[in-house]
């Protein structure tokens, strides 16, 4: 007879407690291998895919789609015994034990006991017919739109290929959505906050129907007051809940410096001409990575951190280099492991890497924990420079501005140069002013003129 279990949403990264349903991978009636993917989350770090720990047919799903549940809830209950092989139980389906709720390697669990206050979700209750997605049925094909039947079967999916750099702005399971349906995402216009592409702009699309201005249905639109409100969760709300932590907790000084880097531009080109460095994207945040890192070890402070429960100041050996990286679903800041032990062509490499998993939302929970220090960018942004804060447990963070043909003095001349400016904020428990004064003008010096490397 069948045995069922139930398989709870589990804490993907340390600390986490809700996480709101992407997509489903399977539907009613399929029947699953043990670590297959069944559904996609997204939590306040990232999208994450979720295995399975067993093997058998999938009875119901207990969420839909746009849902944000809590660590710990029963998402989906499945029979591993279909075929009635295993030993009769004495009642069916029951609760599963302690041991067989306990999630994947590489999962934490919520800590037992641990309540929180019930959430109301937007959504209504599954089966009805006016929710926002179908009742989930056995005839849905996996991946497909929920209601849709199998006469109405998507076209064959449309490759997305960018268009004079335009990459259109969408969560990877809307852009998985509109290949199903064949639509092209560079034909739409995103009604969500930022231009973002929304799961029902594709729908709009694929039923031939023009998207509205403003969504009145789904964007907390009122016409009344010409006011739209948009639920603070996923990364915006971690983010912000970080940013406000270390404002008001670590004591912030900023610090700016403007620097002539035509040395470094000129050997950027070089060095993109040479064999060594042939298909390698070598950007100026490489350089100013490498400068980090370097500069680093004349002064640690800049690389440590303050326990306050444990009043210690820990310095770190080595350097989890972070990169604030803009992507369709917010600020990610993924990690550089021990990038101080990368050469300048790693460097590159990884930062290529990196940026283009986090623009792919497919950075890991794991790939944004651990950092020492951050750098931000917001030289691609066409701006000169800013205030950044620090990221909680780290001490420092340099932003790195824009690089600009400017007048400039050389040997009582004024030269056209490539000028750049630096801002670095420090953490003034652990930095006090002459080491971070130190160390912003070393990257300085070390981004003026690269020769400088060799006499670290």
């Amino acid at each position: 007879m069948p045995e069922y279990k139930q398989f709870p949403l589990s804490d993907t990264a340390e600390g986490l407690t809700e996480a709101d349903i992407l997509a489903w991978r399977v539907k009613p009636g399929d029947t699953v291998t043990v670590n297959q993917i069944v559904v996609e989350v997204e939590t306040a770090k990232a999208a994450v895919e979720l295995p399975i720990p067993w093997a058998g047919v999938v009875t119901e799903l207990h969420v839909e789609p746009g849902q944000t549940v809590e660590v710990g809830t029963t998402i989906l209950t499945m029979d591993v015994d279909p075929d009635g092989k295993a030993a009769p139980a004495e009642s069916a389906p029951a609760a599963p034990a302690e041991e067989e709720m306990k999630p994947l390697v590489g999962y934490g669990s919520k800590a037992a006991g641990t309540t929180r206050r019930a959430r109301k979700h937007p959504n209504v209750a599954l089966g009805a017919s006016d929710a926002p997605n179908a009742t989930l049925g056995a005839s849905h094909a996996p991946n497909a739109t929920l209601g849709r039947s199998p006469a109405q079967a998507a076209p064959a999916p449309v490759a997305e290929t960018p268009r004079g750099g335009y990459v259109p702005l969408a969560k990877p399971p809307v852009r998985k959505l509109a290949k199903d349906l064949g639509v092209d995402l560079h034909s739409l216009t995103g009604s969500a906050d930022g231009g973002v592409i929304t799961r029902e702009d594709v729908h709009r699309a694929a039923n031939g129907s023009a998207a509205p201005a403003v969504s009145t249905v789904d964007s907390g639109y009122d016409p009344a007051t010409r006011e739209r409100r948009v639920p603070i969760k996923g990364v915006r709300k971690a983010t912000a809940a970080a940013m406000v932590q270390s404002a008001y907790t670590a004591p912030h000084v900023t610090e700016f410096l403007t620097i002539d880097v035509t040395p470094m531009m000129e050997l950027r080109e070089k060095l993109k001409k040479s064999r060594e460095f042939s298909g390698v994207k070598l950007t100026p945040l490489a350089f100013a990575a490498k400068a980090v890192c370097l500069a680093a070890t004349r002064t640690p402070d800049v690389n440590a951190v303050w326990d306050e429960a444990a009043q210690e100041i820990v310095y770190k050996d080595y350097v989890h280099l972070g990169i604030a990286a803009a992507t369709p679903r917010g600020l990610v800041v993924p990690k550089i492991r021990d990038a101080d032990s990368l050469s300048l062509k790693e460097l590159a490499v990884a930062l290529t890497e990196l940026t283009d998993v986090a623009r792919e939302g497919k950075t890991t929970p794991a790939a944004m924990l651990g950092g020492t220090f951050t750098i931000t960018n917001v030289g691609v942004f066409g701006v000169d420079t800013g205030t950044p804060i620090i990221n909680p447990g780290e001490s420092a963070i340099l932003a790195v501005g824009a690089i600009r043909d400017t007048p400039w003095v050389v040997d009582g001349e004024i030269k056209v140069r490539k000028v750049m400016q630096l801002s670095l904020s420090f953490d003034h428990r652990v930095v006090d002013g002459q080491q971070g004064s130190e160390f912003l003008a070393d990257v300085g010096a070390l981004l003026a003129d690269p020769a400088v490397a060799i006499t670290y």
